[in-house]
């Protein structure tokens, strides 16, 4: 895999508006890597405290069933009312505890550089418009929280962006958040948070689907011993398989959090026809090892991949907003009676 080049708006004394926050680095992160070690079960324990603290967003495909607006803005910039899905994303995975956040993203989506990158005048002209919740969740990116930016020269499957933040992962529990998938709040996230850092394996986000979609998604293969209703000891992972073939109707949704040596997992990866590296086959080689953990999302989730689906979300988001939902839903009885 070849390496990634890396920005990162670093945490330090210096204020968020000086043009120190924004550097390269080289492929080494400070302070990542020194508290874990792996154990010869392939499970990660850490000294202190194995809790994940940094998130990954893959944000480096094109956007190509939004053609021609992806263009030019960034699918992940494409705004839900007014917050563009990245934010939410972010605030996400804020709220499950990370405080280092990592963009896979392309060259050519500087746009996304420049969302996240500290912009003092912004915060203060969102402020000044009376939305203070908003400004201080925009002033905390690279203050509170640290933000890198790695490249992914190609699209090549979710395994190879993922690996692509190795780097500047280090050695530690950390999570996945697919900003095509925006989630209600922060309970699931959470969860599988709470779950790596007690069992020392990965966990991952799952939802029931009728058995004739199971051909879209990957699909786990839960223990016997499993409960109905979850969490699932995960024995063996498919992509995509034939709906005859499908081992259940769990599949995998957007929302991971997994241990460092997912990382040789994905190293050790062959590349499927379309020359693409699949997460599902690393978290297979993982779960063949030692069972990952599999818990059932119990909150709202929007598939915003979709035009259809970022509408979807846009309605059920505006709807849910103190300040918008009156005028909004009074509109929305209106046109719909006409």
């Amino acid at each position: 895999m070849s390496e990634s080049s890396e920005k990162s708006w670093k945490i330090s004394t210096v204020s968020p508006v000086s043009t120190n926050l924004y550097t390269y680095v080289g492929i080494g992160v400070s302070g990542v890597g020194t508290q874990v070690h792996r154990v010869p079960n392939g499970i990660w324990l850490a000294w202190d405290s194995m809790r994940s603290r940094t998130a990954v967003i893959p944000a480096a495909g094109l956007g190509t069933r939004f053609y021609p607006v992806t263009k030019a803005v960034p699918k992940e910039l494409l705004p839900i009312v007014d917050v563009p899905v990245l934010q939410l994303v972010m605030d996400e995975a804020i709220a499950a505890g990370a405080e280092h956040i990592v963009l896979v993203s392309h060259i050519s989506k500087t746009p996304v550089e420049a969302y996240v990158a500290p912009s003092a005048a912004v915060i203060d002209k969102v402020r000044a418009s009376g939305r203070e919740e908003l400004a201080n969740r925009l002033a905390r990116i690279g203050t509170d929280v640290r933000v890198s930016v790695v490249y992914q020269d190609a699209p090549r499957g979710l395994g190879h962006a993922v690996g692509c933040a190795r780097s500047a992962v280090g050695d530690e529990p950390f999570s996945v958040l697919l900003p095509d998938e925006i989630m209600g709040d922060a309970v699931l996230l959470n969860a599988l948070v709470d779950s790596c850092e007690k069992k020392g394996v990965g966990a991952v986000g799952l939802m029931r689907v009728p058995m004739e979609q199971v051909s879209a998604y990957g699909v786990i293969t839960p223990s016997a011993s499993s409960p109905d209703e979850g969490p699932y000891d995960i024995v063996d992972v498919v992509e995509k398989p034939a709906q005859a073939d499908a081992p259940s109707n769990l599949i995998i949704i957007g929302r991971y959090v997994l241990t460092p040596d997912v990382f040789d997992a994905i190293d050790a990866l062959k590349p499927h026809a379309n020359g693409e590296l699949q997460l599902t086959d690393a978290l297979r080689a993982q779960s063949l090892r030692s069972p990952l953990t599999g818990m059932l999302n119990r909150s709202q989730r929007w598939d915003t991949g979709t035009p259809m689906g970022w509408l979807t979300a846009v309605v059920d988001i505006a709807l849910s907003r103190p300040d918008i939902e009156p005028g909004f839903r009074a509109w929305l009885t209106q046109r719909l009676g006409d």
